[in-house]
Protein backbone atom coordinates (compact mmCIF):
# COMPACT_ATOMS: atom_id res chain seq x y z
CA UNK A 1 0.00 0.00 0.00
CA UNK A 2 1.28 3.35 -1.20
CA UNK A 3 0.92 6.74 0.06
CA UNK A 4 -0.53 8.65 -2.68
CA UNK A 5 -1.07 12.58 -3.56
CA UNK A 6 -3.89 13.86 -5.50
CA UNK A 7 -3.91 17.84 -6.60
CA UNK A 8 -6.62 19.41 -8.77
CA UNK A 9 -9.10 21.97 -8.87
CA UNK A 10 -12.89 21.78 -7.40
CA UNK A 11 -12.95 24.91 -4.60
CA UNK A 12 -11.40 26.47 -7.96
CA UNK A 13 -14.40 25.35 -9.89
CA UNK A 14 -17.11 25.62 -6.93
CA UNK A 15 -20.69 24.44 -7.74
CA UNK A 16 -19.57 22.65 -10.78
CA UNK A 17 -20.44 18.98 -9.75
CA UNK A 18 -18.75 17.90 -13.14
CA UNK A 19 -15.72 19.19 -12.10
CA UNK A 20 -15.51 17.92 -8.76
CA UNK A 21 -16.19 14.08 -10.01
CA UNK A 22 -13.15 14.29 -12.33
CA UNK A 23 -10.54 14.54 -9.35
CA UNK A 24 -13.19 12.83 -7.15
CA UNK A 25 -12.68 9.61 -9.41
CA UNK A 26 -8.95 9.56 -9.85
CA UNK A 27 -9.03 10.32 -5.79
CA UNK A 28 -11.40 7.43 -4.73
CA UNK A 29 -10.16 5.31 -7.48
CA UNK A 30 -6.58 5.50 -5.74
CA UNK A 31 -8.28 4.92 -2.95
CA UNK A 32 -10.39 1.64 -4.76
CA UNK A 33 -7.31 0.14 -5.18
CA UNK A 34 -5.91 0.07 -1.83
CA UNK A 35 -3.76 2.71 -1.24
CA UNK A 36 -3.64 5.62 0.79
CA UNK A 37 -4.65 8.72 -1.05
CA UNK A 38 -4.56 12.53 0.56
CA UNK A 39 -6.31 15.28 -1.62
CA UNK A 40 -4.74 18.80 -1.93
CA UNK A 41 -5.98 21.96 -3.61
CA UNK A 42 -4.03 24.75 -4.10
CA UNK A 43 -6.79 27.82 -3.91
CA UNK A 44 -5.78 30.73 -6.63
CA UNK A 45 -4.91 33.83 -5.48
CA UNK A 46 -7.77 36.71 -4.80
CA UNK A 47 -10.43 33.96 -5.06
CA UNK A 48 -13.70 34.11 -2.90
CA UNK A 49 -12.29 32.77 -0.11
CA UNK A 50 -15.09 31.87 2.07
CA UNK A 51 -17.69 30.87 -0.50
CA UNK A 52 -15.19 28.43 -2.09
CA UNK A 53 -14.02 27.06 1.38
CA UNK A 54 -17.37 26.19 1.93
CA UNK A 55 -17.78 24.38 -1.02
CA UNK A 56 -14.55 22.31 -0.83
CA UNK A 57 -15.85 21.38 2.62
CA UNK A 58 -18.96 20.32 1.78
CA UNK A 59 -17.71 18.05 -0.95
CA UNK A 60 -15.00 16.56 0.87
CA UNK A 61 -17.42 15.66 3.69
CA UNK A 62 -19.83 14.33 1.30
CA UNK A 63 -17.54 11.63 0.60
CA UNK A 64 -15.95 11.43 3.49
CA UNK A 65 -12.29 12.69 2.57
CA UNK A 66 -12.47 15.62 5.46
CA UNK A 67 -9.55 13.70 7.24
CA UNK A 68 -7.73 12.92 4.50
CA UNK A 69 -7.96 16.42 2.48
CA UNK A 70 -6.66 20.10 2.33
CA UNK A 71 -7.18 23.37 1.16
CA UNK A 72 -4.28 25.74 0.79
CA UNK A 73 -3.91 29.59 -0.37
CA UNK A 74 -1.07 30.24 -2.97
CA UNK A 75 1.51 30.54 -0.64
CA UNK A 76 1.11 26.95 0.66
CA UNK A 77 -0.50 27.86 4.03
CA UNK A 78 -3.31 25.20 5.13
CA UNK A 79 -7.13 26.97 4.89
CA UNK A 80 -9.27 23.53 6.15
CA UNK A 81 -8.29 20.40 6.65
CA UNK A 82 -5.01 19.03 7.06
CA UNK A 83 -2.63 20.87 9.08
CA UNK A 84 0.68 22.06 7.70
CA UNK A 85 2.27 19.85 10.02
CA UNK A 86 0.57 17.40 8.78
CA UNK A 87 0.74 18.26 4.94
CA UNK A 88 4.83 18.03 5.43
CA UNK A 89 4.74 14.62 6.95
CA UNK A 90 2.64 13.62 3.99
CA UNK A 91 4.95 15.18 1.41
CA UNK A 92 8.10 13.46 2.98
CA UNK A 93 6.14 9.85 2.76
CA UNK A 94 4.08 10.14 -0.23
CA UNK A 95 4.79 7.34 -3.74
CA UNK A 96 3.62 10.03 -6.12
CA UNK A 97 1.89 13.18 -6.69
CA UNK A 98 -0.87 12.96 -9.33
CA UNK A 99 -0.90 16.69 -10.47
CA UNK A 100 -4.19 17.23 -12.26
CA UNK A 101 -3.33 20.05 -14.60
CA UNK A 102 -0.51 21.07 -12.62
CA UNK A 103 -2.67 22.54 -10.23
CA UNK A 104 -0.17 21.95 -7.00
CA UNK A 105 2.74 24.71 -7.45
CA UNK A 106 3.75 24.70 -3.35
CA UNK A 107 7.51 24.03 -3.84
CA UNK A 108 7.17 23.30 0.17
CA UNK A 109 4.80 20.14 -0.31
CA UNK A 110 5.46 19.47 -4.16
CA UNK A 111 9.41 19.24 -4.03
CA UNK A 112 9.41 16.08 -1.69
CA UNK A 113 7.21 13.84 -3.63
CA UNK A 114 8.56 11.88 -6.54
CA UNK A 115 7.64 10.59 -8.34
CA UNK A 116 5.29 13.43 -9.97
CA UNK A 117 2.80 13.04 -12.39
CA UNK A 118 1.13 15.71 -14.70
CA UNK A 119 -2.37 14.53 -15.80
CA UNK A 120 -3.34 17.00 -18.96
CA UNK A 121 -7.37 17.31 -19.18
CA UNK A 122 -6.92 19.81 -21.90
CA UNK A 123 -4.82 18.63 -25.04
CA UNK A 124 -4.00 21.24 -27.75
CA UNK A 125 -4.70 23.92 -25.38
CA UNK A 126 -1.72 22.70 -22.54
CA UNK A 127 0.84 21.66 -25.20
CA UNK A 128 -0.11 25.17 -27.32
CA UNK A 129 0.00 27.35 -24.29
CA UNK A 130 3.04 25.67 -23.62
CA UNK A 131 4.71 26.09 -26.70
CA UNK A 132 4.27 30.07 -26.67
CA UNK A 133 5.62 30.15 -23.44
CA UNK A 134 1.88 31.19 -21.21
CA UNK A 135 1.90 28.08 -18.84
CA UNK A 136 4.72 29.48 -16.82
CA UNK A 137 6.30 26.82 -14.38
CA UNK A 138 3.67 24.69 -14.32
CA UNK A 139 4.57 21.64 -16.73
CA UNK A 140 8.31 22.36 -14.68
CA UNK A 141 9.46 19.31 -12.29
CA UNK A 142 7.56 15.99 -13.01
CA UNK A 143 8.85 12.76 -13.64
CA UNK A 144 5.83 11.50 -15.99
CA UNK A 145 3.20 13.59 -18.66
CA UNK A 146 -0.27 11.96 -19.38
CA UNK A 147 -2.96 13.28 -21.57
CA UNK A 148 -6.30 12.74 -22.35
CA UNK A 149 -5.25 13.58 -25.73
CA UNK A 150 -4.88 9.42 -27.10
CA UNK A 151 -3.60 11.18 -30.42
CA UNK A 152 -1.10 13.50 -29.24
CA UNK A 153 1.99 12.67 -31.40
CA UNK A 154 0.41 11.07 -34.50
CA UNK A 155 0.82 11.92 -37.85
CA UNK A 156 -2.29 13.89 -38.18
CA UNK A 157 -2.56 15.39 -34.96
CA UNK A 158 -0.78 18.94 -34.95
CA UNK A 159 -0.66 19.24 -31.83
CA UNK A 160 2.90 19.87 -30.92
CA UNK A 161 4.43 17.80 -28.09
CA UNK A 162 7.10 20.26 -26.95
CA UNK A 163 9.30 18.20 -26.54
CA UNK A 164 7.49 16.47 -23.42
CA UNK A 165 6.98 12.28 -23.44
CA UNK A 166 2.89 12.85 -23.73
CA UNK A 167 1.42 9.33 -22.57
CA UNK A 168 -2.25 8.54 -22.86
CA UNK A 169 -4.62 8.19 -20.00
CA UNK A 170 -8.74 7.71 -20.08
CA UNK A 171 -10.52 9.74 -18.07
CA UNK A 172 -11.35 7.05 -14.81
CA UNK A 173 -14.68 6.19 -13.23
CA UNK A 174 -15.29 4.08 -10.07
CA UNK A 175 -17.97 1.80 -11.37
CA UNK A 176 -19.60 1.66 -8.44
CA UNK A 177 -20.49 5.14 -7.82
CA UNK A 178 -21.96 5.55 -10.93
CA UNK A 179 -24.82 2.06 -10.75
CA UNK A 180 -26.81 1.34 -14.09
CA UNK A 181 -30.03 3.30 -13.97
CA UNK A 182 -32.41 1.87 -16.54
CA UNK A 183 -34.75 4.25 -18.48
CA UNK A 184 -37.44 2.74 -21.08
CA UNK A 185 -36.65 5.05 -24.12
CA UNK A 186 -34.50 7.56 -24.52
CA UNK A 187 -37.09 10.12 -23.55
CA UNK A 188 -34.70 12.75 -23.45
CA UNK A 189 -31.23 13.82 -24.92
CA UNK A 190 -28.70 16.01 -22.21
CA UNK A 191 -25.59 17.07 -21.88
CA UNK A 192 -24.11 19.50 -18.87
CA UNK A 193 -21.51 22.30 -20.33
CA UNK A 194 -20.29 25.93 -20.73
CA UNK A 195 -21.22 27.52 -23.95
CA UNK A 196 -17.90 29.48 -24.25
CA UNK A 197 -15.77 27.09 -22.28
CA UNK A 198 -13.03 28.37 -20.08
CA UNK A 199 -10.97 29.11 -22.78
CA UNK A 200 -10.35 31.13 -25.61
CA UNK A 201 -9.71 30.50 -28.98
CA UNK A 202 -6.17 29.54 -29.68
CA UNK A 203 -4.14 30.85 -32.30
CA UNK A 204 -1.26 28.30 -33.82
CA UNK A 205 1.01 28.03 -37.15
CA UNK A 206 -1.53 30.27 -38.62
CA UNK A 207 -5.01 28.90 -37.63
CA UNK A 208 -7.42 29.80 -35.17
CA UNK A 209 -8.70 26.51 -33.08
CA UNK A 210 -12.32 27.55 -31.75
CA UNK A 211 -14.64 26.68 -28.91
CA UNK A 212 -17.18 24.69 -28.06
CA UNK A 213 -19.91 27.42 -29.50
CA UNK A 214 -18.74 27.13 -32.90
CA UNK A 215 -19.28 23.67 -32.74
CA UNK A 216 -23.03 23.24 -31.23
CA UNK A 217 -24.21 26.10 -33.52
CA UNK A 218 -23.33 23.68 -36.77
CA UNK A 219 -25.87 21.31 -35.21
CA UNK A 220 -28.55 23.56 -33.91
CA UNK A 221 -31.04 22.32 -36.24
CA UNK A 222 -30.83 18.62 -34.72
CA UNK A 223 -34.05 18.82 -32.59
CA UNK A 224 -36.26 19.79 -35.36
CA UNK A 225 -34.74 17.30 -37.75
CA UNK A 226 -35.04 14.29 -35.35
CA UNK A 227 -38.18 15.22 -33.53
CA UNK A 228 -36.67 13.77 -30.01
CA UNK A 229 -36.27 16.10 -27.02
CA UNK A 230 -32.90 17.71 -26.91
CA UNK A 231 -31.95 19.63 -23.38
CA UNK A 232 -28.66 21.26 -22.00
CA UNK A 233 -27.70 22.36 -18.60
CA UNK A 234 -25.91 25.51 -20.32
CA UNK A 235 -23.89 27.77 -18.62
CA UNK A 236 -24.44 30.86 -21.26
CA UNK A 237 -24.76 34.29 -19.99
CA UNK A 238 -27.85 36.05 -20.40
CA UNK A 239 -26.55 38.73 -22.16
CA UNK A 240 -25.99 36.12 -25.56
CA UNK A 241 -29.32 36.92 -26.19
CA UNK A 242 -28.92 35.77 -30.15
CA UNK A 243 -27.95 32.41 -29.15
CA UNK A 244 -29.96 31.77 -26.46
CA UNK A 245 -32.92 31.88 -29.27
CA UNK A 246 -30.73 30.63 -31.57
CA UNK A 247 -31.18 27.76 -29.32
CA UNK A 248 -34.96 27.99 -28.10
CA UNK A 249 -36.02 28.45 -31.87
CA UNK A 250 -34.77 25.13 -32.70
CA UNK A 251 -36.15 23.28 -30.10
CA UNK A 252 -33.36 22.85 -27.29
CA UNK A 253 -34.23 23.06 -23.86
CA UNK A 254 -32.23 24.55 -21.60
CA UNK A 255 -32.20 24.11 -18.00
CA UNK A 256 -29.62 26.08 -15.39
CA UNK A 257 -26.49 24.36 -14.57
CA UNK A 258 -25.96 25.39 -11.58
CA UNK A 259 -29.83 23.49 -10.16
CA UNK A 260 -28.94 20.48 -12.54
CA UNK A 261 -25.07 19.70 -11.91
CA UNK A 262 -24.16 21.86 -8.63
CA UNK A 263 -22.35 19.64 -7.11
CA UNK A 264 -21.36 15.84 -7.61
CA UNK A 265 -24.65 14.02 -6.33
CA UNK A 266 -26.87 16.55 -8.61
CA UNK A 267 -24.35 15.75 -11.77
CA UNK A 268 -25.19 12.12 -11.36
CA UNK A 269 -28.93 12.43 -10.21
CA UNK A 270 -29.22 14.44 -13.56
CA UNK A 271 -27.42 12.15 -15.78
CA UNK A 272 -29.16 9.10 -14.63
CA UNK A 273 -32.39 11.07 -15.29
CA UNK A 274 -31.43 11.16 -18.84
CA UNK A 275 -31.95 8.77 -21.75
CA UNK A 276 -28.66 9.20 -23.52
CA UNK A 277 -25.96 11.83 -24.14
CA UNK A 278 -25.68 14.50 -27.05
CA UNK A 279 -23.01 16.60 -27.24
CA UNK A 280 -20.30 18.71 -29.49
CA UNK A 281 -16.28 18.76 -28.48
CA UNK A 282 -14.44 21.75 -28.21
CA UNK A 283 -13.10 22.79 -31.65
CA UNK A 284 -9.81 22.67 -30.72
CA UNK A 285 -10.00 19.02 -29.55
CA UNK A 286 -12.01 18.47 -32.85
CA UNK A 287 -9.80 20.78 -35.40
CA UNK A 288 -6.61 18.80 -33.91
CA UNK A 289 -7.68 15.74 -33.82
CA UNK A 290 -6.49 14.64 -30.70
CA UNK A 291 -8.42 11.58 -29.15
CA UNK A 292 -9.83 13.58 -26.52
CA UNK A 293 -13.05 11.51 -24.84
CA UNK A 294 -15.25 13.40 -22.18
CA UNK A 295 -15.22 12.62 -18.59
CA UNK A 296 -18.34 13.74 -18.53
CA UNK A 297 -19.51 11.43 -21.24
CA UNK A 298 -18.00 8.42 -19.37
CA UNK A 299 -20.03 9.27 -16.43
CA UNK A 300 -23.52 8.66 -19.03
CA UNK A 301 -21.94 5.37 -20.40
CA UNK A 302 -21.22 3.60 -16.82
CA UNK A 303 -24.76 4.79 -15.81
CA UNK A 304 -25.86 2.44 -19.15
CA UNK A 305 -26.57 5.60 -21.34
CA UNK A 306 -25.54 5.92 -24.69
CA UNK A 307 -23.93 8.63 -25.73
CA UNK A 308 -23.91 10.64 -29.37
CA UNK A 309 -20.98 12.64 -29.04
CA UNK A 310 -18.86 14.92 -31.63
CA UNK A 311 -15.59 12.87 -32.53
CA UNK A 312 -12.42 13.82 -31.69
CA UNK A 313 -10.80 11.07 -33.68
CA UNK A 314 -11.41 8.81 -30.31
CA UNK A 315 -13.39 6.14 -32.78
CA UNK A 316 -9.61 5.18 -33.86
CA UNK A 317 -9.12 4.07 -30.35
CA UNK A 318 -12.65 3.38 -28.71
CA UNK A 319 -15.39 0.89 -30.56
CA UNK A 320 -18.04 2.61 -31.62
CA UNK A 321 -21.27 1.89 -33.31
CA UNK A 322 -23.02 0.46 -30.11
CA UNK A 323 -22.93 2.61 -26.89
CA UNK A 324 -21.18 5.44 -28.48
CA UNK A 325 -22.14 7.00 -31.46
CA UNK A 326 -19.51 9.41 -33.28
CA UNK A 327 -20.57 11.56 -35.50
CA UNK A 328 -18.92 14.39 -37.58
CA UNK A 329 -21.47 16.01 -40.03
CA UNK A 330 -25.29 16.85 -39.08
CA UNK A 331 -26.61 14.31 -41.39
CA UNK A 332 -24.69 11.42 -39.25
CA UNK A 333 -25.84 13.12 -35.81
CA UNK A 334 -29.35 12.51 -37.09
CA UNK A 335 -28.79 9.10 -37.82
CA UNK A 336 -27.04 8.58 -34.51
CA UNK A 337 -29.82 9.68 -32.90
CA UNK A 338 -32.38 7.49 -34.51
CA UNK A 339 -30.34 4.25 -34.22
CA UNK A 340 -30.30 4.91 -30.62
CA UNK A 341 -34.07 5.41 -30.58
CA UNK A 342 -34.51 2.28 -32.66
CA UNK A 343 -32.12 0.19 -30.57
CA UNK A 344 -32.04 1.45 -27.13
CA UNK A 345 -31.81 -1.49 -24.78
CA UNK A 346 -28.73 -2.68 -26.98
CA UNK A 347 -26.93 0.50 -26.49
CA UNK A 348 -27.55 0.76 -23.37
CA UNK A 349 -26.05 -2.41 -22.17
CA UNK A 350 -22.62 -1.38 -24.71
CA UNK A 351 -22.48 1.90 -23.23
CA UNK A 352 -22.43 0.09 -19.85
CA UNK A 353 -19.54 -2.17 -21.06
CA UNK A 354 -17.73 0.33 -22.81
CA UNK A 355 -17.49 1.71 -19.18
CA UNK A 356 -16.03 -1.32 -17.41
CA UNK A 357 -14.04 -1.98 -20.35
CA UNK A 358 -12.39 1.05 -20.79
CA UNK A 359 -12.64 3.21 -17.96
CA UNK A 360 -12.96 1.67 -14.81
CA UNK A 361 -10.47 3.80 -12.61
CA UNK A 362 -9.24 -0.21 -11.35
CA UNK A 363 -7.77 -0.65 -14.67
CA UNK A 364 -7.24 2.58 -15.73
CA UNK A 365 -5.45 3.86 -12.11
CA UNK A 366 -3.81 0.63 -11.95
CA UNK A 367 -1.87 0.83 -15.07
CA UNK A 368 -1.04 4.04 -14.75
CA UNK A 369 0.67 3.26 -10.91
CA UNK A 370 2.74 0.22 -13.03
CA UNK A 371 4.06 2.44 -15.52
CA UNK A 372 5.26 4.91 -12.88
CA UNK A 373 6.64 2.15 -10.75
CA UNK A 374 4.47 2.43 -7.60
CA UNK A 375 3.73 -1.07 -6.13
CA UNK A 376 0.71 -2.43 -6.49
CA UNK A 377 -2.15 -3.76 -4.16
CA UNK A 378 -4.45 -6.29 -3.99
CA UNK A 379 -7.38 -4.87 -6.16
CA UNK A 380 -10.30 -3.48 -4.98
CA UNK A 381 -9.17 -4.30 -1.05
CA UNK A 382 -10.63 -1.63 1.20
CA UNK A 383 -7.37 0.84 2.41
CA UNK A 384 -6.14 -0.55 5.33
CA UNK A 385 -4.51 1.11 8.49
CA UNK A 386 -1.08 2.89 7.64
CA UNK A 387 1.71 4.26 10.54
CA UNK A 388 1.96 7.17 8.43
CA UNK A 389 -1.50 8.24 7.92
CA UNK A 390 -2.02 7.52 11.29
CA UNK A 391 0.56 10.30 12.19
CA UNK A 392 -1.53 12.47 10.43
CA UNK A 393 -5.04 11.90 12.12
Amino acid sequence: MALIIVSGAIANKPFNGGEAWVRLNWTLGFEQLGHEVLFIEQLDAGADLERRTRYFQDVMTQFGLERRSALIDANGRPLWGLAEHELTAAADNAAALINISGHLTSQAIKEPIGPKVYVDLDPGFTQFWHEQGNLGAKLDDHEYYYTVGENIGAADCPIPTGGLPWRPVRQPVVIDRFPVVESAAPWRFTTIGSWRGSFGPVEADGKTYGQKVHEFRKFVELPHLVHLPFEVALDIHPTEVNDLALLRNHGWRLVDPREAAGDPVKFRSYVQRSGAEFSVAQGMYVETNSGWFSDRTVRYLASGKPALVQDTGFSRNLPVGEGVLAFRSIEEAVAGAEEIARGYHRHCHAARQIAEQYFDAKRVLGALLEEIGVEPTRAGAPPRSDPRMEALS
